[in-house]
């Protein structure tokens, strides 16, 4: 599911190089055909257009650890303008990005066959991923945090796009550009 890069990457926010085993319908694979499912761009507004696509686990024995990877469609682009929300940084991934030390987001849009009606209008998807259940503040170098959550999210916004079958990748590249926008 994810790159190298993003592996390495889930190492640095979890302090494992090992995950437990998600369920089998927790892959990109089963998150595109759901998102596919409720695209429509005749809705002005999203109504439950959201879904999982998985949750990663620490091994049991190890430190706690459990992150969320979602996506959701969005209805009109995202302005050069919008600022990002406190604590996170904005970055040049995607339509928009931005991170934090302990969770990050991707917007793109995508034309696809398997998006009725995207070559009119693009699909706009946010694949986020954050840390559950954080009861303090992230621990460590804040901007290796930034860079490693916009790491895996850009991971995850990439195989979704391929997996979509988006024109172009979305315009996402191979590699994540991890400098403020």
């Amino acid at each position: 599911m994810v790159s190298v890069e993003a592996g390495k990457a889930l190492k640095v926010i979890t302090g494992s190089p090992r995950f437990e085993a998600s369920g089998e319908e927790s892959t990109v694979a089963h998150a595109a055909a759901e998102l596919s499912g409720v695209f429509s761009p005749l809705v002005p507004e999203p109504a439950g257009d959201t879904g999982d696509v998985c949750r990663i686990f620490t091994p049991v024995g190890t430190p706690f650890y459990e992150l969320r990877v979602t996506w959701r469609l969005f209805y009109r682009a995202a302005a050069a303008g919008d600022k990002p929300p406190s604590g996170f940084t904005r970055l040049r991934i995607g339509e928009w990005a931005a991170a934090a030390p302990d969770e990050a987001y991707v917007q793109f849009a995508c034309r696809s066959q398997k998006l009725p009606g995207s070559a009119q209008s693009p699909g706009r998807i946010e694949m986020n991923v954050e840390r559950m259940r954080v009861l303090k503040e992230p621990e460590g170098d804040v901007e290796a945090l930034k860079n490693a959550y916009a790491t895996v999210t850009h991971s995850v916004s990439l195989a979704m796009a391929k997996e979509l079958g988006c024109e172009g990748d979305a315009g996402l590249e191979a590699h994540p550009a991890l400098d403020p926008a």
